[in-house]
């Protein structure tokens, strides 16, 4: 039995050790070919996947700028004014609209929506009057700016002291390093432009853009003068009678 397993042994082929040698210089040769490989493209692939990232957080925040925009409510300062309180400029805008958040009643919210400083730089936030921290939408080197448009369509670049809302707010998001404007910007409606019809108190009973009584008014006064004439010819013909 051990004659015929040294025959066995004596007939197996095996690696030399130069063998050994070349197989391990050609592994290394090709691990340092993927390595380099590696070292050129995954650099690329993490800039692409932090640009798809930054595309998708700047979308939301645009989403959420817009939602905030087309909410904007036709609220005055106080009972005199008859302006909405809405104040728009280049880099910021506030306006009024219905509450909105965790744990909240009914009732309005002062927003503002615009660029101020921190630790990084300049940033974009959205804050609430008296109302908990502001909520961080844009970081550098990112920089949103506003535009703004009536029914006619002609952009400007501040809506101040108006008698209406603006009917679109334009939201364009550039780099600030290269003044690139990304094509991710966007155009917002605002559903409200002028006060409600129940709303009405112009002075001297002037309700849009007609003057004189109130409906009520008119459709009584209507009544009591067909009333008076019926009452005549009553009485007419009760004398031609006698």
């Amino acid at each position: 039995m051990s004659a015929s397993l040294a025959q066995r042994r004596v007939g197996e082929c095996g690696f030399t050790l130069i063998e050994t040698l070349v197989a391990l210089a050609l592994m290394g040769l090709v691990l340092s070919a993927l390595a380099n490989l590696t070292a050129q493209w995954l650099p690329n692939w993490n800039r692409g996947l932090e640009r798809i990232q930054r595309s998708e957080l700047i979308g939301i925040a645009l989403q959420r700028i817009g939602a905030d925009l087309a909410a904007a409510e036709y609220v005055s300062a106080n009972r005199d004014a008859r302006r909405p309180l809405f104040d728009g400029s280049e880099l910021s805008v506030t306006f009024v609209r219905t509450a909105l958040g965790p744990n909240v009643g009914p009732g309005l919210d002062v927003v503002r929506v615009g660029e101020t400083s921190d630790r990084g730089g300049l940033v974009t936030v959205r804050s609430r009057a008296h109302f908990g921290e502001p909520v961080l939408l844009l970081r550098a080197p990112f920089r949103l700016s506003f535009a703004y448009a009536g029914p006619d369509q002609v952009w400007t670049s501040s809506w101040h002291d108006s008698d209406k809302l603006p009917a679109t707010i334009k939201l364009t998001v550039r780099d600030a390093a290269s003044e690139r404007i990304l094509s991710i910007s966007t155009v917002t409606p605002v559903h409200v432009q002028s006060p409600a019809q129940g709303d009405c108190a112009q002075p001297e009973g002037v309700c849009d853009g007609k003057s004189g009584a109130p409906k009520g008014s008119q459709g009584n006064a209507q009544e009591d003068s067909q009333a008076n004439s019926q009452a005549g010819n009553a009485a007419t013909g009760q004398g031609g009678r006698q």
